[in-house]
């Protein structure tokens, strides 16, 4: 009894209770851990369930974040829940630092951006804004799972806080939901006012953080990450650099297959040349990974352009070993409206595409009977 009681005071490690961690689910962190290169890693059900608890852990009422214009959906509507219960948020373009700092104020507390923006691929100024965190003391909250850990590291761009959806390219068999947050160990969490006072006389100071995000955002919220999941996301890392690998040369083959084609508008994606961040990627990452998107000439239909391939099936997940499209006004942007799509980068007429791991000539078939 008393190692239990122990357990509950934070005197020693172990499992109280499986909603705030079991020794499956611990692996995983572990694994997570080292492949951020970070301090901690705490585990969640999906990786909304990971943001939603990173930010209602450690800011209040009246705090301000900072956050790229261009997140995914339901992370800008997650921040829009926050927003009408008090915390205050300012929407920039963060593909340059400048912007963030205009928005700066003295309540501050954090930095929110993705890596490469789903759907148009828009990359933030990841370095010069990890600078611009890291001399005002601001928490820097980077989701890297459009990249992986394989394809890039934010601690190396001074990120506090590392966000995957370990749905996506980790776990990359669309198999499992789960999500992680990993403190890199280089906010000084001693120093947050936001900590609770009960956790500062029981936990080592680097470790502050991390645990009131598992404390207050895992066993209270309760977005737990049951072993079977964590088991079969465990598996699937095993072999993420082969399949990055595989998905990044696929992607840059379609991309200029897509480049060329008379009757594509436009691509996005960051191994093109003329990708407005193409410079950061290429001096940032390891490789441009399997996320891009097109539009199509006026005289297709989006729809039935879809339902001509098949070979590409038609999903809303990412970074499966399988490649999967998606006309996003249509659907997974349909909530937000024609104003902040257009705001997002957004046409009526752009499909989403998660390049997998098929032969790179098959894609380029199914393509080809598509446009035809």
């Amino acid at each position: 009894m008393n190692g239990l009681i122990d357990v509950f005071q934070n005197k020693t490690k172990g499992y109280a209770y499986s909603r705030q961690g079991n020794s499956t689910v611990a692996a995983l962190e572990h694994k997570l851990t080292q492949m951020e290169n970070g301090m901690s890693t705490v585990a969640f059900s999906t990786g909304m369930a990971a943001i939603t608890a990173t930010i209602v852990s450690l800011l209040k009422k009246d705090d301000h974040i900072i956050a790229s214009s261009y997140l995914f959906g339901n992370s800008r509507s997650i921040m829009q829940t926050l927003s009408e219960i008090g915390v205050q948020i300012s929407y920039v373009d963060a593909t340059s630092v400048e912007n963030i700092q205009k928005e700066h104020t003295s309540n501050t507390k954090m930095v929110f951006v993705e890596t490469i923006a789903n759907p148009a691929t828009q990359i933030a100024q990841l370095d010069e804004i990890g600078n611009f965190c890291s001399e005002n003391k601001i928490i820097y909250v980077v989701d890297n799972t459009m990249t992986s850990p394989y394809l890039f590291k934010p601690i190396n761009v001074k990120a506090s806080l590392v966000i995957n959806s370990l749905t996506k390219y980790i776990g990359g068999h669309g198999n499992a939901l789960g999500g992680s947050v990993t403190d890199t160990g280089l906010y000084d969490c001693a120093g947050f006012p936001n900590i609770a006072a009960i956790l500062r006389g029981q936990i080592k100071p680097e470790m502050l953080g991390i645990t009131q995000i598992r404390k207050r955002g895992l066993r209270d919220g309760g977005g737990t990450l049951s072993p079977e999941a964590a088991h079969s996301i465990s598996v699937g890392a095993e072999t993420l650099a082969l399949r990055l690998e595989r998905t990044s040369s696929n992607a840059l083959l379609l991309a200029n297959f897509l480049n060329e084609h008379l009757l594509v508008k436009k691509v996005n994606y960051p191994g093109l040349a003329d990708h407005p961040q193409h410079k950061i990627a290429s001096e940032l990452f390891n490789g441009y990974g399997g996320l891009m998107s097109f539009e199509l000439d006026d005289k297709i239909d989006a729809v039935t352009f879809l339902n001509r391939l098949k070979v590409v099936i038609k999903s809303s997940n990412l970074g499966d070993t399988r490649s999967l499209a998606i006309p996003v006004a249509k659907t997974i942007f349909h909530e937000l409206g024609a104003d902040r799509r257009k705001e997002m980068g957004i046409e009526d007429s752009l499909i989403r595409l998660s390049v997998g791991i098929e032969d790179i000539n098959d894609l380029l078939e199914d393509f080809t009977h598509a446009f035809n």
